[in-house]
């Protein structure tokens, strides 16, 4: 493509290109809200009334991996073509995500990252989420109009994705550093988890750094050279190797947009997390000052 496609774009430019009705075949908009159940929000009851001009819903616990007990594990390449065909996007159409969590982002680095993964670069992240847009007083709106289906054809890099297995490897070998994105009470082990069945902790050797440092109190993401300060006081190397984690595979992928920030060529996520991690690592295996597994 001639125009370059940033990681980031601004409320501002997407304003614009609302308003010259650049949306279209060739510039889509994504409201990719998800919510944890415990929080009794409904993205998608949301979404139908009110989301920013233009926009369609992309639902991750729909475009997933049905055939797993794991919430919203990857699709298929087949199914995510099959999928984002409908939302109208075909190979040559730039996509820009948003989601309406409160710190600025949550879930929609999560969907910019699997655009990403299969074989999709021309993604961006509105910086700020739709709480910088409301924050500027820009529209929002009930309409919707179904997008024209366009052609899709996804490839995938699997190396990106790491599984239960390459965790338990690394956890003996300590050759990848991994950062873990929850809460630094999750992490620790002395704040529940959301998940009734999953105590909290972290893998041995993992590094915290909760998804929401990186933004400002506008929601969008910090200047550079204070995103790379977070990063290396947290004992971050972003020219090494970098693996992912959170609870289900969501924020780590705000790590995941920070370190590509950074350029970090290739951020890698263990999409079953900790949720996984915890149902099937030996009790020696989970770090807590809380309770303890095998108890």
């Amino acid at each position: 493509m001639a125009a370059q496609i940033h990681t980031l774009v601004s409320a501002k430019w997407l304003l614009d290109a609302i308003k010259k009705n650049r949306i279209g075949p060739k510039l889509r908009l994504l409201d990719a809200s998800w919510y944890l159940a415990k929080t009794k929000r409904d993205a998608r009851a949301e979404f139908v009334r009110t989301h920013i001009p233009g926009a369609s819903f992309f639902d991750i616990d729909d475009c997933c991996d049905k055939n797993t007990e794991l919430d919203h594990m990857l699709p298929t390449p087949e199914r995510f073509s099959e999928y984002v065909e409908e939302l109208g996007i075909g190979n040559e159409t730039h996509v820009v995500v948003y989601d309406t969590h409160d710190v600025g982002a949550f879930s929609a680095p999560r969907v910019w990252w699997m655009f990403r993964l299969f074989g999709h670069n021309t993604v961006s992240v509105l910086d700020g989420g739709m709480k910088n847009w409301l924050h500027n007083k820009y529209p929002v709106t009930a309409e919707y109009t179904k997008p024209e289906p366009q052609k899709f054809k996804a490839s995938q890099n699997k190396s990106w994705v790491k599984n239960y297995e390459d965790i338990l490897e690394n956890v003996q070998t300590r050759k990848v550093q991994v950062v873990d994105a929850r809460s630094a009470g999750r992490f620790r082990g002395t704040e529940p988890e959301p998940r009734d069945d999953v105590l909290p902790g972290h893998y041995p050797g993992a590094i915290n750094i909760p998804f929401y440092s990186i933004f400002n109190q506008s929601g969008e993401v910090m200047p550079t050279e204070d995103l790379a300060k977070l990063y290396k006081e947290a004992g971050v190397d972003v020219q090494k190797p970098l693996w992912t984690s959170c609870g289900s595979g969501v924020t780590a992928c705000v790590i995941i947009l920070g370190a590509h920030l950074l350029g970090h060529p290739g951020p890698c996520l263990y999409d079953g997390s900790w949720t996984e991690w915890f149902k099937r690592a030996p009790a020696e295996y989970i770090v807590s000052e809380g309770q303890d597994k095998s108890k």
